[in-house]
């Protein structure tokens, strides 16, 4: 049965590539490529000759037809420009119809600049939130930034060189002096991890002009020590409960979640207040 391949491809340094992936991109009948002179340039330093079609963001529609007339008699490979295909590039449409049609789908691992920022951003990974792009324009990115400013994971996004300097004014505003890291350029000549609190990072980039590709990590929101109320508190929220008819237990149920008491103590003060 004829597979299609989704085969990372390196984010920087060209030796950032698994012996599995050549021999795939060796062995298949066509290779689908974000950027084909670009994917040209690997294939050439690896002596690959295997035939190359466009598959772009902005012909990945058109160009279905022609990649699913490929698979019926031979393996395709997706390639992006660089990194895991699909990942804020092409591929997600095709991955799902090849996945509809009964086509055998093989998703090979390797580089991605999300991973490696993060690991090398010395901030926690034992959760964290891909963002993708932000959010370019200026309101539509601080709405953004406000809606998961309380998000405790770590934060992961891409962003423009051009637009960095902004967006570190806009994080620290918003989310205040957390720990941040810019990866960029990773894997290439002039890679660079800038870490620090945002205001750091930000005066960095200020007096030196970002560029090249970037990768944004910031640390998430503080755990928030809940409140505890006191029996005062308890017996008001019970009482008000209790008047407009709700029954003790889902009260005690209810308060409990808020107040930091447990339910069973909660449902004791109602029994003895009957």
């Amino acid at each position: 049965m004829p597979t299609l391949f989704i085969v990372p491809t390196p984010i920087g340094n060209l030796e950032d590539i698994t012996l599995r992936a050549l021999r795939v991109l060796r062995e298949v009948s066509l290779i689908a490529a974000e950027d084909t002179r670009t994917t040209r340039v690997l294939l050439q330093h690896y002596e690959i000759h295997t035939p190359l079609t466009s598959y772009h963001e902005h012909n990945k529609l058109t160009k279905l037809e022609a990649i699913f007339a490929a698979l019926e008699t031979g393996d395709v490979a997706l390639v992006s420009d660089a990194g895991t295909p699909g990942i804020s590039d092409p591929g997600y449409e095709l991955v799902k119809q090849a996945i509809e049609q009964g086509i055998r789908v093989e998703s090979l691992p390797g580089a991605s600049a999300i991973t490696t920022a993060l690991v090398g951003s010395g901030l926690p990974t034992d959760g964290f939130v891909y963002l993708g792009f932000l959010p370019r324009k200026d309101r539509a990115l601080r709405d953004f930034l406000t809606a998961i400013a309380r998000e405790r994971r770590t934060l992961v996004a891409y962003e423009s060189p051009n637009r960095l300097v902004d967006t570190l004014k806009a994080v620290g505003e918003i989310f205040g002096e957390r720990q941040t890291c810019v990866a960029r350029e990773l894997s290439k000549k002039f890679e660079e991890f800038q870490r620090g609190t945002v205001s750091d990072v930000l005066a960095h980039f200020i007096e030196h002009d970002p560029r090249g590709e970037i990768v944004l990590v910031m640390a998430g929101a503080a755990a928030v020590e809940p409140v505890q109320w006191d029996e005062t508190q308890i017996r008001r929220a019970l009482n008000e409960r209790l008047e407009a008819g709700e029954s003790l237990s889902s009260a005690a149920r209810a308060i409990a979640s808020e107040s930091g008491w447990e339910r069973r103590a909660i449902y004791a003060l109602g029994v003895s207040k009957e």
